[in-house]
């Protein structure tokens, strides 16, 4: 084929006639004819090229090429391209089979997946593979000791079928979120040296009905061809609601799923070595048809550590981290009731991540402290710079930490600061938690009396120094806090003088919207006139202490709030030193304040 562009020759346009009059004249030396493409292409002699358009038949010019002795080579392009249409057409063609291909293993996977809708999906984790055992697990003594009797019961179940015993088919696991449920799970398996199925409840819920109960049949005659075994099904709550609870009726495909699960349990051979484990943590919830003896035989309270567990929890999880020599997990320990075993794991991985921040070896005690006000507290945010703002937050916090410190009952000063963290905490004043008090669940009214006038420090130094119309509503979380509490020592605990009567309790509809459909109180407007009556009471009181306290100290809040403007934050040992320092100075002072001595005395 010929070029699109060639150079011209001293014409600037050669028609046919002049490329006829050059061929008879001589001026061409050389022609390449192409029929089919009605071109020929013409060599001048200083060896230009030009190309002309001509007719399909050329008579003329081939009689005067021939005269003139101008060589004329004719050249067919039709073969090539019908070459290159066919090849363009097989490659169409190669295309077409491709997608047709690839939709047909679409079509074949779709249909795979429409046959094993109802096939269920567990984790299998063969009896190698699970190398985790009881002495990985920490803090849950209690719950380990429950559930030896299930690692016996795989590992040697001739001994207890020999007398008679039968093996217990169901164990539920419960307990607050992050205690270690399915770690634990993982540890009887490991420890029995069986095969280990894993898969969440909501897992068998589908929109199609019947789907879970296929899905609930397939998981356990997989179990039974793998016996012993163990099946866990996690957060067993989501199918294992009470049937027909709620407005409006309950759910059809998962009441299907619940139905099959009952049965499958029931369907249970006795010793057939097939035990199931489930873990929740609402209980509550459950259906009653799930908790009865033969489906669920044991339940293993899976609750928050104690000390010694938080302890044993902090050391599982240094072995992997570089701890400084001088860090003393035993007093973190002392210093996290009510923290689980996740919370402990992420409060060591949060202190990881800020040595590494500060680009040091190993986690000092400096680390975790930033780690624990991370998780508390959240993130740190820029320091106040407007003097009168940072003025008033500090006598709002000082006023918490020094009603804290004068007061007997009330929990010991960690630190105070006024530096704002994330989510508007303009400054906070940390104490150190009652280790016996939450690990006991057991507060006397004299702690709780202490508790709320501490919350209403803030707002009481506010009053003292600025006045009722300066204050601010910085203490609206703290009044918030008050109320609640003053309510449930009038309508649970019997801490008025209303009698020990329980006029509310803590049942909760979980059904219902609890929000917009409450249950009728069973009290009278008179009960709930004196009830409100005696909530303010209790919470005028509280403030009423906190005044009285912080007007008898007020140089001494002068002189703390002054030097946090100052330094920022305050340990609890220097703000102790600080009040002692005042109270050697001066007379001894018994504020006898509701009954609530200080710490002075």
């Amino acid at each position: 084929m010929f070029a699109p562009a060639l150079s011209q020759p001293a014409r600037e346009t050669l028609n046919y006639s002049g490329l006829v009059e050059a061929v008879r004249n001589g001026e061409a030396q050389e022609l390449l004819w192409d029929p089919d493409l009605r071109k020929v292409r013409v060599t001048l002699p200083d060896g230009r090229r030009s190309v002309v358009d001509v007719f399909s038949e050329n008579p003329v010019l081939i009689q005067e090429a021939a005269a003139a002795g101008v060589p004329l080579t004719i050249q067919d392009s039709s073969q090539q391209r019908a070459l290159m249409g066919l090849m363009v057409n097989l490659l169409l063609v190669v295309l077409i089979l491709v997608g047709l291909g690839f939709l047909l293993r679409r079509s074949a996977k779709a249909a795979n997946r429409a046959l094993g809708f109802g096939r269920s999906k567990p984790r299998l984790r063969a009896e190698n593979d699970i190398k985790i055992c009881f002495e990985d697990v920490a803090g849950i003594n209690e719950a380990k000791d429950e559930l030896q009797e299930v690692v016996a019961f795989l590992k040697q179940p001739d001994r207890f079928t020999s007398i008679g015993a039968r093996i217990p088919r169901g164990v539920l696991l419960v307990g607050p979120p992050g205690t270690g449920k399915t770690l634990l799970a993982r540890a009887v398996a490991g420890e029995a040296g069986v095969e280990f199925f894993s898969i969440s409840a909501s897992e068998f819920v589908e929109l199609f009905v019947g789907v879970g109960a296929s899905r609930v049949r397939d998981l356990f005659r997989q179990a039974k061809q793998q016996a012993p075994c163990i099946v866990f099904i996690d957060e067993i709550d989501a199918v294992g609601r009470q049937r027909g609870a709620g407005i409006g009726g309950g759910n059809d495909e998962r009441e299907q799923t619940l139905n099959q699960l009952l049965t499958e349990m029931d369907g249970f051979e006795d010793n057939s070595g097939v035990i199931l484990l489930a873990a929740t943590n609402r209980p509550d919830v459950l259906d009653t048809a799930l908790l009865r003896p033969g489906r669920f035989d044991r339940r293993v309270l899976v609750d928050l550590p104690d000390r010694r567990g938080r302890e044993a929890i902090l050391n599982v999880h240094a072995r992997t981290r570089p701890i400084s020599p001088e860090v003393d997990l035993a007093a973190w320990a002392r210093r996290t009731p009510g923290f689980s075993g996740a919370d402990l794991a992420n409060l060591l991985n949060e202190a990881a991540i800020v040595t590494a921040r500060a680009q040091k070896q190993c986690i000092e005690d400096n680390h975790i402290m930033d780690a624990l006000e991370r998780v508390t507290m959240g993130l740190p945010a820029a320091p106040l710079q407007d003097s009168a703002k940072k003025r008033l937050i500090a006598y709002h916090e000082v006023g918490h930490a020094l009603v804290a410190t004068l007061l007997d009952q009330a929990s010991d000063l960690d630190k105070v600061t006024v530096l704002p963290r994330s989510g508007g905490v303009g400054g906070f004043a940390s104490l150190t938690p009652d280790e016996e008090m939450v690990d006991s669940g057991l507060v006397t009214r004299a702690r709780l009396q202490a508790r709320m006038a501490v919350s209403m420090g803030g707002r009481a130094a506010e009053l003292v120094v600025f006045g009722k119309q300066e204050i601010t509503v910085g203490a609206s979380s703290d009044i918030e806090t008050v109320t609640a509490t003053a309510r449930e020592m009038v309508t649970r605990y019997g801490f008025s003088s209303l009698g020990p009567v329980a006029w509310e309790g803590n049942q909760a509809e979980v059904f219902i919207g609890r929000d917009w459909l409450q249950q009728r109180p069973t009290y009278s407007k008179d009960t709930a006139k004196a009830l409100d009556e005696e909530v303010q009471k209790l919470a005028k009181q509280a403030l009423a202490t906190a005044c009285t306290l912080l007007s008898g100290h007020r140089p001494l809040l002068d002189e703390l709030t002054d030097a946090l403007i100052e330094q920022e934050t305050i340990g609890g040992d220097q703000f102790r030193a600080v009040v002692d320092r005042y109270q050697g100075a001066t007379a001894p002072v018994r504020d006898s304040v509701r009954g609530l001595p200080n710490k002075a005395g």
